[in-house]
C-alpha cells in the first residue's frame, strides 16, 4: 500500500479532528495537526473577525514545523474547517509551500451547514497534485459536534482513500 499521510487543521470543537481517524482506520495513515506559530484567539468573536480577515486578504500565517515530511508519502489527504466559504489560512500556507508533484492529495473540509468553495480552493492550491476523493462533512449548524454527515458516508470514503493508496504501489 502506498504511504499515506493525513494533515488536517482544527480550531474549535474538534470537529475536522474526527475525520483523520477514519482514514487511520483504513489505511494505517500518519496523522498530522497542522498548528500556527501565532495561534488563534481563545475567544470564538475573536477568531471569527481575524479569520474573516484573514481569508479575505488570503493571508498565510507561518506553521510550526511538521513532524512528517509530505514528500515521504505517495497519498497525503489534507483537511480544514470551513472558514468564511474557503479554506483555514493555515492550510493555505501548507498547500501553498509544499510540492504536490507526483502526490495524490485528498482534500476534506468540515462545515455547519454549506462547505463554500474550500475542496475546489484547495484543490487549486496542490499544484501537480493528481486531486481525488475530495469530501465535505457536515455538523450541526448549532457549533456542536453532532456530525449531520451520514457516518456511513465518511467510512467509504476512507475505504475508497485506502483503495486509492493501494493503486500507488
Amino acid at each position: 500500500m502506498g504511504r499515506v499521510l493525513v494533515l488536517y487543521y482544527s480550531w474549535s470543537n474538534g470537529n475536522t479532528e474526527c475525520v483523520p481517524q477514519e482514514l487511520a482506520d483504513a489505511c494505517g495513515a500518519d496523522v498530522e495537526r497542522i498548528e500556527t506559530v501565532d495561534p488563534y484567539p481563545k475567544d470564538y468573536d475573536g477568531t471569527v473577525n481575524q479569520a474573516k480577515r484573514e481569508v479575505e486578504a488570503g493571508f498565510e500565517p507561518e506553521l510550526e514545523p511538521l513532524a512528517h515530511d509530505s514528500a515521504d508519502y505517495d497519498v497525503i489527504a489534507v483537511g480544514t474547517p470551513t472558514w468564511w466559504y474557503s479554506m483555514a489560512p493555515a492550510v493555505r500556507t501548507l498547500l501553498h509551500a509544499r510540492d504536490w508533484r507526483d502526490k495524490v492529495v485528498v482534500p476534506f473540509s468540515t462545515c455547519d451547514g454549506w462547505e463554500g468553495t474550500a475542496l475546489d480552493d484547495m484543490s487549486g492550491l496542490a499544484e501537480g497534485a493528481r486531486v481525488a476523493e475530495s469530501l465535505a462533512v457536515t455538523f450541526g449548524s448549532d457549533g456542536g459536534s453532532r456530525m449531520a454527515t451520514d457516518p456511513r458516508k465518511v467510512t467509504d470514503w476512507a475505504g475508497r482513500v485506502a483503495t486509492l493508496a493501494k493503486e500507488r504501489n
